[in-house]
Order: structure tokens, then sequence, then C-alpha cells
């Protein structure tokens, strides 16, 4: 990344993507690509993307460690092209949003927050958040680079915009700071599942996060949701990564509903693989459940694969990246401490309501983009 970019409204990412597209730097067309609904509770939504596991960027580190110190000689987005920068995201100073067509990359003496296009989409709109991208900070999430991430979902103000966070050890393919965020105009199968809201002692409820466990979902997981700002929404779950990260615990995030709503899912599928406890079935359908697919949009190799795709096979796969049951009370335990949170005795209830997109205005996904159930 040279040191220019556009500065830009989180609203024209798609006409930014769209040129890029036409100049032919993605490699491949994600938007020829077979999608569906699989029939049934959760509606998984199933992509026929043959060979993007070959045309992919190999990983270049250990799998077994989620925190490891950045490697320059190794690829990171210093090294991409300009023509992959979209624009450049950073704090206005105030709270009104602008555009700037062109502008020096540069706000005072820090690194840019850049936004580049993904170049192995998996929808419209894929693309890279970048943190400070010149200060070479390793795939580990701290406060500052959540918040970040939130107020890119909450500039956005789309249902169908969302980012997503793979740890090192979790199929995060690169070590260098990074968010993705495409469109996807159905809701995530995770966004529809039941939750049950965990009570918080008063002390603990100060910032007005509001914390539930995923409940009849194949991968076991934390939504927080809600908040006084999103400053307190960041400070409470980045402090729930930060503990993960700091014990060798992969994760995956989803940031849903604008910046409101956050999914947080521990794994061990890679310590699962290295273990020898995955079956040969689930090997070879080459799928690596990172944070698109544990929430329910799951990218497929193999024609058959596609064409057999049933809720009961997403359900198979998915649930091999859970902890168990044991194991996610025990993490929950470390994670309420590390955000210190109370939980009280007050008898759980259960929130069966099924997700429901906000209306908003004409989307910014063409109508060919559109995934029909």
């Amino acid at each position: 990344v040279t040191t220019t970019a556009d500065i830009c409204q989180i609203a024209s990412l798609g006409d930014g993507w769209e040129d890029r597209m036409t100049q032919g730097l993605f490699r491949y067309d994600v938007t020829a690509c077979e999608t569906k609904v699989i029939p049934g509770n959760l509606g998984f939504v199933a992509q026929l993307n043959e060979g993007r596991h070959l045309k992919k960027r190999p990983t270049e580190f250990r799998v077994d460690r989620v925190l490891q110190p950045f490697d320059s000689a190794k690829f990171n987005f210093t090294k991409v092209g300009q023509e992959e920068a979209l624009f450049q995201f950073e704090n206005s100073g105030s709270d009104d949003s602008y555009f700037l067509r062109s502008a020096a990359a540069t706000v005072a003496d820090r690194a840019p927050n850049v936004v580049a296009i993904n170049v192995s989409p998996i929808e419209y709109g894929h693309v890279l958040l970048i943190p400070r991208v010149l200060d070479h900070l390793p795939q580990r999430i701290d406060q500052e680079s959540f918040l970040l991430a939130l107020h890119m979902a909450a500039e956005a103000a789309s249902p169908y915009f969302r980012l997503g966070y793979n740890s090192l050890g979790a199929f995060a393919t690169i070590n260098h700071l990074h968010f993705q965020a495409y469109y996807l105009t159905v809701p995530f199968p995770v966004e529809k599942a039941a939750t049950q809201r965990i009570p918080l002692a008063e002390g603990g409820i100060k910032s007005g996060v509001k914390v539930s466990k995923l409940m009849n979902y194949p991968v076991r997981g934390l939504v927080f949701e809600e908040g006084n700002t999103l400053n307190d929404l960041a400070n409470l779950v980045s402090s729930a990564c930060i503990w993960l990260q700091d014990n060798n615990v992969p994760y995956n995030v989803l940031i849903s509903d604008s910046g409101r709503k956050i999914f947080l899912f521990p794994q061990c599928y890679a310590e699962k693989q290295a273990l020898g406890e995955v079956s040969q079935e689930l090997l070879d359908t080459q799928v690596n459940p990172a944070v698109w697919e544990i929430s329910g949009h799951i990218v497929l190799k193999r024609r058959d694969d596609y064409e057999e795709a049933s809720e009961a096979s997403a359900w198979r796969l998915l649930a091999e990246v859970s902890l168990s049951e044991a194991r996610f009370e025990e993490v929950k335990a470390y994670i309420f401490d590390a955000a210190c949170l109370v939980q009280s005795q007050v008898e759980e209830e259960t929130d069966d309501a099924i997700y429901a997109p906000v209306p908003v205005g004409p989307s910014a996904v063409g109508e060919g983009c559109l995934v029909i159930p």
C-alpha cells in the first residue's frame, strides 16, 4: 500500500468494489457462483465455489498458536497493490460522516486504516478492514481495532453488511491485523438462532451491554448486544477476545446489526484436526470453518457436496467446531472474569424471537447478487 488513498463513505463501497471487478483484480467472478438457502429451521446458506481453495494464498504460519509475531518476510497487506485499496477509514473528529474523493493517507502521525478488496471474495462487496496498515500489527484484537470495526458496521447502516474476524488457529490465513466484511441479503442462520440471556449482577451491567448464549445452534457461542455506547460494547467484547488470544484459545467474531450485536465463538476445529479427531468425510469437503461458515454461510468446493447439502450436513460440520459444553462453560467463566462481569443467580430466560432485518432504504447490493430462498 502506498501513501495515498481515497477517503470515502461506506455507502460508496459497492461502487469501488465493482470498479475493481471491472479492472479484473479478483481471482474469479464470485457473482457467478451458485448460491442457495438450504431448507430447514435455520436456513443455512450454501455457495458452490469450485477451486477457491486452490486460488487462495496458503497459510504461512503455525496453526497451534493464536498469537505470533508479525513477520515482514511473509505475505502481508503492505505488499498489495495500490489498486486493491478502496479507501481510508478514519474518525472524523465530529459526529458527521463526510466524503473526500482524494487525500493524503495519513492522519496526524498515525498509520492509516485502509479498506481493500479481498481478491478471493466469498460474496458481493467482500473487503478487508486493515487497521493502521503500515504499523505491521499481527492478527490480534485490541480495544482500538475492535471499536474501529464497530464504527465501520455502524457507518454502513445496513442489516446486510456484516464484519467478521478470525484469529490465528481459527482459520485466519494472514498474520496481519484485519477484519473481513461483505453483503449478504438474507439473515445468517446464527442471527435467527434462539438465545438465552445470562443475568448479570448489578455491578456488571453499568455498560448496558446484554450478554446471552446461543441455544440450539451447532456451535456454542456468546452474544453481546446493545450497550450505552459503541465504546462500551467494544471495551467488553475486546476484553473477552484478549483473554482468549492470551490463553491460546482460537476464536471467531461476527459483527451484526450495524455494530449493535456481536457473536463470539471460541473454537477447536484445527486442534481436532491435528489430533485426528475429525472424520475423513468432513476433511474431504476441504471446508475450513471460519467466521462465515460458523455463522451459517458455507462455501463448498465440490459440486456433489453442494447438490447434497442439507441442514443435517451443515450441522455435522459445525458441531465439530464447537467446544464441549463443559469446556465452553469453563471458558465463559474466564471471559466473564476478564470482562469484569458477574453472573447473577436469577433464572435465565430464553429468547426464541426470529431475527428480522431492520427496514432500510434501497440495498447497495445489485439485484443480480440477491440470494433467493
